[in-house]
């Protein structure tokens, strides 16, 4: 894919290297070159560069992706989300770990609210049998997979 990539980018700037002293009078009339028939020519090119483009595009996001997730996931973070709950439209309700202390905050549009700071940590099922349906799971293990691959 990364060769394609490759070919892609250099195939404008091959074409621009081409040597400006060949014209059609300068070469011999059985080897004249090949000129875009108008319309033709223009949607051809039209079309290579939309691939081009599209084919850029689609890199750059790939390479976010891998980039954000080589970074660390998880650790050093302070702040953990244990758990939401909507409760409306735009309102909801959420857990959040901080150290060893959990809060209960409430969310609307604009504002945050610190419901309840609880004395005793509600313990949390692991995350990785829970968080999977069965069938996603079952899946995954015929696929070969490892469920810490997903996340």
């Amino acid at each position: 894919m990364k060769r394609f990539l490759w070919a892609l980018l250099a195939l404008p700037l091959s074409v621009l290297a081409a040597e400006p002293g060949t014209t059609a009078a300068a070469a011999p009339a059985a080897t004249a070159p090949m000129v875009n028939s108008g319309v033709a020519g223009q949607l051809t090119q039209l079309v290579f560069g939309l691939l081009l483009v599209l084919g850029l595009i689609f890199f750059l996001a790939w390479l976010l992706r891998r980039v954000q997730q080589a970074g660390p996931a998880g650790k050093g973070q302070v702040i953990e989300l244990i758990g939401s709950r909507a409760l409306g439209p735009r309102d909801r309700l959420v857990l959040v770990q901080v150290g060893n202390e959990q809060i209960l905050l409430g969310l609307s549009p604009g504002t945050i609210t610190a419901l309840h700071v609880l004395k005793e940590p509600v313990e949390v099922p692991s995350a990785s049998e829970k968080a999977t349906p069965e069938f996603a799971q079952h899946l995954l293990k015929i696929l070969g997979k490892d469920q810490k691959d997903t996340k």
